[in-house]
């Protein structure tokens, strides 16, 4: 008997830099992609009219992230995603926050395909990245779908 299943994981690479272009903190983050990620997925292989993922918010919330989510705890910054990338039989969501956006003490991450509300594919939440004003980050979300 053949048994065959399919798998999606992800990875985020978060890197800040002080105003001097080095290395402040760096973290690597493993993800939990959502039901309405699951859902996001299975809907793009029959050509869903559903928008692209595009905006990638970090957050100060610190719940669980849960299959369940929609949403990030407490969101405080999203932007327009800086690229994104597939390579076999995964893709990179690049995401940057320059000086003085997305200021603070940031515990979650998410990806969406809206620049407000929209589905979000996947979510974590992480120990606190301190992101001053003069500060600026970027950060690498790796979605890999793989056979189980």
């Amino acid at each position: 008997m053949i048994i065959d299943g399919l798998k999606a994981k992800g990875t985020l690479d978060i890197v800040v830099r002080g105003p001097d272009g080095n290395i402040k903190d760096e973290k690597k983050v493993e993800n939990l992609i959502v039901d309405t990620g699951l859902d996001y997925i299975a809907s793009r292989m029959s050509g869903t009219s559903e928008n692209v993922m595009s905006h990638m918010a970090v957050g100060t919330g610190s719940t669980a992230a849960a299959a369940g989510d929609t949403t990030l705890g407490t969101e405080l910054d999203r932007n327009a995603l800086t690229s994104t990338t597939v390579t076999d039989n995964a893709i990179a969501y690049v995401c940057s926050w320059s000086a003085g956006d997305g200021t603070g003490s940031l515990t979650e991450a998410g990806i969406f395909n809206a620049s407000s509300g929209g589905t979000m594919l996947c979510r974590t939440v992480f120990g606190t990245v301190t992101k001053a004003a003069d500060d600026s980050m970027t950060i690498t979300w790796t979605i890999t779908v793989s056979a189980s």
